[in-house]
């Protein structure tokens, strides 16, 4: 710095220094206002809660019916677990356990414990099961078959229904209380017969008795068959309320806010087998709304 610069900063500075010595000497302060005149302690700022969700799990554990083991996806009448939504290992269908996992650990770090033709009873000895793996995620889609019965009156109670799921949701904390856990709602039956009931060959393929409570007659368009549809959707909808709610009491449970209820499967997306169970590319799109679900920030 030159030295003519360096003189004026000197005295700039020397002469600050003697009119605050002056201040200092001759009166008091003057009051100080708002928040610079609190003489209390600095309040400690309130740390930003922590999520308890966990959109990157070490290891993925599946329980439910048929479409988890994605029955029909592969062959008739058989399960077909590399193509499931939750945790197979078919590229093609690129599960929710790929994504999430990649596809060097998914062997090792996911199970799937569904069962085809499950009812939500069944869930809770599925839940104790997969608590013992101490997975850090836990899917569930599971109601489809306690609606799909041959007539409306065997169509699970929704009191039952309920039991079931808060027996589940207790089960798994014994074990495993820090899991997360992903629900899926009940798909829309009644969406699923207007989708088909136009095809003979589908048609057909129900009349051999694929979930008679809202399939069967799928042309009889009459005030009985349209309430026997109704009561079925009915329950499915009281069904999903059900899960929706009991989830929602569990800060680490994430109900899919009604996303595979409201999905339109066409019949491109499903098998051709039964046209009831999800394809590959049907499994494929449920993968994709459960990871769009899970990862949701």
């Amino acid at each position: 710095m030159p030295y003519g610069r360096r003189r004026i900063r000197t005295a700039v500075v020397g002469a600050v220094l003697a009119v605050a010595a002056l201040a200092g000497c001759t009166g008091s302060p003057a009051p100080r206002t708002g928040a610079a005149a609190s003489t209390g302690p600095t309040p400690t700022p309130t740390p930003t809660p922590v999520s308890p969700w966990d959109d990157s799990p070490a290891s993925v554990a599946a329980v439910g019916d048929s479409v988890t083991r994605a029955f029909d996806a592969c062959s008739l009448l058989a399960d077909c677990p590399e193509a499931s939504w939750a945790t197979g290992t078919d590229p093609a269908v690129n599960s929710l356990a790929l994504r999430l996992l990649g596809p060097g650990r998914v062997a090792g770090n996911s199970w799937n414990l569904a069962r085809s033709g499950a009812r939500v009873a069944a869930l809770p000895e599925q839940m104790g099961r997969a608590a013992a793996r101490r997975p850090e995620l836990v899917t569930v889609m599971i109601g489809a078959n306690d609606a799909c019965r041959p007539t409306p009156a065997g169509m699970t109670p929704v009191a039952e229904f309920r039991r079931s799921f808060e027996a589940s949701l207790a089960r798994l904390r014994k074990d495993a209380p820090k899991a997360r856990v992903y629900v899926a709602s009940v798909p829309d039956l009644r969406r699923l017969w207007d989708t088909g009931r136009a095809n003979p060959l589908v048609r057909r393929v129900w009349e051999l008795g694929v979930c008679g409570a809202m399939l069967a007659d799928p042309e009889d368009l009459g005030a009985a068959a349209e309430r026997r549809r109704t009561a079925v959707r009915d329950r499915v909808v009281a069904y999903n309320e059900v899960l929706a709610e009991v989830c929602a009491r569990d800060e680490r449970c994430r109900y899919d806010g009604g996303a595979v209820f409201g999905f339109r499967f066409d019949e491109s997306l499903l098998s051709t087998w039964d046209w009831f169970h999800p394809s590959r590319e049907g499994q494929a799109r449920l993968a994709e709304l459960a990871y769009r679900r899970i990862t949701e920030k």
